[in-house]
C-alpha cells in the first residue's frame, strides 16, 4: 500500500475519525439533521441517478465515497481530496458515484452564513487576494488540514451536547474565516462584498424565492437591486447558469412537486398554487424538467427515499 504524503497524511486520520462518527449516528440512507445548527449528515449505500435539488450557500464534504453535483451542464465531482462549495441558491442535480453497503458514501453539509463572511471581510479578517471569480457560484476546493481540523472539532462536539450552543458558533465562524483563506476565496467574496454584482444577484434570488408565484417583470427586479436590465440579465445567467425566468420556472416546478408529494395536492391544484394559469403547460414543463408527467413522477417518488441536496 502506498502511503499518503504531505497534507493527505495529515487529513486522512481526521476523515477516518469523522467517517466513524457519521456512520455511528446515521444508520440508514438519507440526510439527517444534527444537534449542531446548519449542519447535517448524509449517507448513501449505493450509487444513485442525478436527483434535482436546490442547494443553498454551503460547503459539502465527503469523508468516504464519491459524489458529484451537476450545475448548469457542468459536473463537479468531489471526494476526500476536495470539497464542494456554493455561494448562491443554485438549482442542481446531486449524484452518488461511489458507494456500497460495506463502504457507504458518508459526509456532511454545513450551510454558510453570507453575513458572517461579509463581517469578516469588513473587519480585520483575512486579506483580500485581489481577485474575483468570473463564473458560476460553485466550485471545488482543495482539502487542507486548516479546513478539516475545525470540522473534526465540530463533530466531536456531538459528544458534548451541553457545549454545542457555546462552542459550535465559534467553530463555524472559524470555518468561514478558513474558507476566505482557501482557494475558493474569490467565489465567496463575489457574493459577500456588498458593492459587488454578485451581492445584488443574491438579493434578486431572495426576492424570487419569496415571490415565485407572482408574475415576473425583469425590468422591475433589475431596478429593485439597482442594476440595468442588460447587466442584471448577464450577471444572473453568469452566476446561476440560468436566466431569471428559467430560475423562476425551476422554483415553481420544484414547489409544485413538493406540494404534490408532501401535501397530496393534485397536479392542477399544485400548478395554480405556484402561479401557472394552464395545467397543460405545467404538465409539459414538468415532464421536460423531471423526465415524467407529474402523476407518474410522484408515484415513483412515493416508493423511494427522498433526500436533500449535498
Amino acid at each position: 500500500m502506498v502511503e499518503d504524503h504531505g497534507y493527505n497524511a495529515q487529513i486522512r486520520p481526521f476523515q477516518r475519525e469523522m467517517a466513524q462518527i457519521i456512520a455511528e449516528r446515521v444508520k440508514a440512507t438519507g440526510d439527517w439533521a444534527t444537534p449542531v445548527p446548519d449542519l447535517l449528515f448524509f449517507r448513501r449505500d449505493e450509487p444513485t441517478q442525478p436527483d434535482y435539488c436546490l442547494i443553498e450557500p454551503s460547503i459539502v464534504l465527503v469523508v468516504q465515497g464519491t459524489k458529484q453535483m451537476l450545475i448548469g451542464g457542468e459536473a463537479y465531482p468531489y471526494d476526500r481530496s476536495n470539497f464542494l462549495i456554493t455561494s448562491l441558491d443554485l438549482p442542481a442535480s446531486s449524484q452518488v458515484l461511489d458507494a456500497s453497503a460495506e463502504q457507504p458514501c458518508l459526509g456532511l453539509v454545513m450551510k454558510l452564513d453570507i453575513s458572517v463572511l461579509a463581517e469578516l471581510m469588513a473587519g480585520e479578517g483575512p486579506p483580500d487576494p485581489g481577485e474575483r471569480s468570473g463564473g458560476i457560484s460553485a466550485g471545488l476546493g482543495s482539502m487542507t488540514p486548516a479546513i478539516m481540523e475545525p470540522f473534526r472539532r465540530l463533530l466531536n462536539l456531538l459528544n458534548e451536547p451541553g457545549a454545542i450552543h457555546v462552542l459550535a458558533p465559534l467553530i463555524q465562524r472559524e470555518l468561514h474565516y478558513r474558507l476566505l483563506l482557501s482557494d475558493q476565496s474569490a467565489l465567496l467574496r463575489q457574493i459577500a462584498s456588498v458593492d459587488s454584482q454578485g451581492y445584488r444577484i443574491a438579493k434578486a434570488i431572495d426576492w424570487l424565492k419569496e415571490n415565485y408565484s407572482s408574475p415576473l417583470r425583469i425590468e422591475s427586479l433589475a431596478g429593485l437591486v439597482q442594476m440595468s436590465t442588460p447587466t442584471f440579465h448577464h450577471h444572473f445567467r453568469q452566476l446561476t447558469a440560468m436566466s431569471p425566468l428559467q430560475y423562476q420556472k425551476w422554483l415553481r416546478l420544484s414547489e409544485a412537486k413538493r406540494l404534490m408529494l408532501n401535501e397530496h395536492l393534485d397536479a392542477s391544484t399544485a400548478s395554480f398554487r405556484v402561479g401557472y394559469e394552464s395545467p397543460s403547460q405545467f404538465s409539459r414543463e414538468y415532464s421536460r424538467l423531471f423526465g415524467a408527467p407529474p402523476r407518474r413522477d410522484i408515484e415513483r417518488l412515493r416508493g423511494a427515499t427522498r433526500t436533500e441536496c449535498g
